[in-house]
């Protein structure tokens, strides 16, 4: 029997024993993407502490960052040497960098401890998600990958709430050390039952590539997350970057070419299948992190919804997001059919950035609240199951790295999105503000870097209403914005060439092929040889 073709088709398990792995996964998922925002409600508390309000973003950007940084780096590693040790330090790392960013008592070291916790965070989101690969047949990712995508939609929401109730009724402190008790339950969950496949083959690591890979999407990260934002995009900051990122890219790919065992292999990107999921990816994300920004900025300045409820108002795309993602997995899974998933999401996607451009300072919460569900049904629709796609597109060999490079995408793009949708609706403002209120009103508004709901109460009630329809006007129909970008993931998904997901059926056959030589499994193990090349070109599971 071939270990290859062991491996190619994990051998069945029960669904006891993949629910109990599973839930180390989605723990480790849990924490790596709910710290990505459970900051957000705590940093007025945070920098008035520390001291810290100039160094206030890099809270952010540096767990962002060191995150998108290590994703590569982790999914290679990962394939090399196996995903459950790799996923085990990782869980270590990050709670090493939680205890730490709790104990901070300055803003340099929060900043530093945020950015071990992001070194951390990488690998959770990469292992959890690649590890699927190893533990399912490719028929059935799509209901575990709908489960982490409804773990990620969840914690998305739950990050600001928890953030904001711990440093109003403990610390904030805590919202570092609540990650101890649920990393110290992954971490016996994980290394007790999850059991993996143990990897064969070279195992020289690509040391060039993955330092030139990591200076480039720091100068990408850094661009997408500064530009509109702390520096303008025609700033020499920006030039600089974007120059950077580019000969560090270039240099990556020559690297890549000449590098034995490279850290992202270029055949990928001659799949046709996983450059769609990434190009997809990339754009969902862009969409969905730029819509997400800015829906509690209407809810609280129009609607006039608190911090605290304008996140409990976020929860009807969340339910959107988790029903979507939960059902579409499910049913992929018992058709082996994923199409149809992208198809429909990328369409309710447009439909409801389209409804989202129409809310006005009349629309009521019930009506912006369907809104908002219909989002989350089409990116629940969309997002996760790219990741499926991805799998299923690359060699066993390489699952890891497609996995972490689509990951990546969603990830850069939704810096972009936040940055680009913050400069439309910067420029927005400014034009609306112009049309409804009169010059001699600019006098008595507040600046708008510096708006807040209790701020533009104090105002005159004229004054307040041309605000807020300014203000309504320039939000929302910045979300028109958004549509060209899906209407472009929609054209790229009906290109994509469906090949069926292979399920534990397939087991009993893949086995006697691999019986009947050796020589054919060994192809298939190293992406070699003519039945190699076509299984990969075909996008689907060697």
């Amino acid at each position: 029997m071939s270990a290859a073709f062991d491996a190619a088709v994990p051998a069945p398990r029960t669904y006891r024993e993949v629910l109990t792995a599973m839930s180390g996964l989605m723990l480790g998922m849990l924490l790596a993407a709910m710290d990505q925002t459970i900051v957000a409600t705590a940093l007025p508390t945070i920098v008035g502490e520390l001291n810290g309000l100039q160094e206030l973003s890099w809270v952010v950007t540096a767990y962002f960052l060191a995150s998108s940084v290590v994703m590569p780096l982790y999914g290679k590693l990962g394939d090399l040497y196996g995903r459950k040790p790799l996923f085990l330090i990782a869980i270590v790392i990050f709670l090493i960098g939680s205890v730490a960013a709790g104990l901070s008592q300055s803003m340099a070291q929060l900043i530093a401890f945020r950015a071990l916790q992001g070194v951390g965070g990488g690998g959770l989101m990469v292992g959890a998600q690649a590890t699927i690969a190893d533990i399912v047949t490719p028929r059935e990712r799509g209901r575990y990958q709908g489960y982490m995508g409804a773990v990620f939609g969840l914690a998305s929401v739950a990050g600001p709430l928890i953030g904001g109730y711990l440093t109003d009724s403990v610390s904030w402190r805590w919202i570092f050390y609540i990650n101890l008790p649920i990393g110290a339950v992954a971490l016996a969950v994980v290394s007790k039952v999850l059991k993996v496949p143990r990897r064969e083959g070279e195992r020289r690591i690509d040391f060039l590539g993955a330092v030139l890979l990591g200076a480039a999407l720091t100068c990408i990260v850094l661009l997408t997350t500064w530009g509109g934002t702390t520096v303008a995009w025609d700033s020499p900051t920006i030039y600089g970057l974007g120059a950077a990122g580019a000969v560090l890219l270039v240099g990556f790919v020559f690297a890549e070419r000449a590098a034995t065992v490279p850290i992202i292999p270029l055949r990928l990107f001659r799949l046709p299948a996983f450059d769609i999921s990434a190009a997809v990816t990339f754009i969902v994300g862009f969409t969905m992190f730029g819509g997400i920004t800015f829906l509690p900025l209407f809810l609280q300045i129009v609607s006039g919804a608190s911090a605290t409820n304008s996140g409990l108002l976020l929860l009807p795309m969340m339910a959107g997001l988790i029903v979507a993602a939960v059902v579409s997995g499910q049913i992929i899974s018992r058709t082996g059919h994923y199409k149809w998933s992208p198809i429909v999401g990328s369409l309710v996607v447009g439909t409801a950035f389209y409804l989202l451009s129409t809310m006005g300072v009349d629309t009521d919460r019930l009506t912006s609240g369907v809104y908002m569900v219909i989002l989350g049904l089409g990116v629940g629709l969309t997002m996760q199951v790219m990741v499926v796609i991805a799998q299923n597109a690359a060699a066993i060999p390489d699952v890891g790295t497609a996995t972490s490079t689509v990951t990546v995408a969603r990830l850069v793009g939704g810096s972009l999105g936040v940055s680009i949708f913050g400069s439309i609706f910067t420029s927005r403002l400014t034009d609306q503000l112009a049309q409804h209120l009169p010059a001699a009103a600019a006098s008595h508004l507040p600046s708008t870097d510096s708006i807040t709901p209790a701020l533009i109460s104090r105002l005159p009630a004229a004054l307040r209403q041309g605000f807020e329809l300014a203000f309504s006007n320039a939000l929302t129909g910045m979300f028109v914005y958004a549509i060209p970008a899906i209407a472009l993931a929609f054209v790229l998904v009906l290109t994509l060439r469906e090949v069926p997901l292979r399920g534990s059926e397939d087991k009993e056959r893949t086995t006697a092929e691999a019986g009947r030589g050796g020589e054919h499994g060994r192809h298939v193990r190293t992406g070699g040889g003519r039945n190699g090349r076509r299984s990969r070109e075909d996008g689907a599971v060697p």
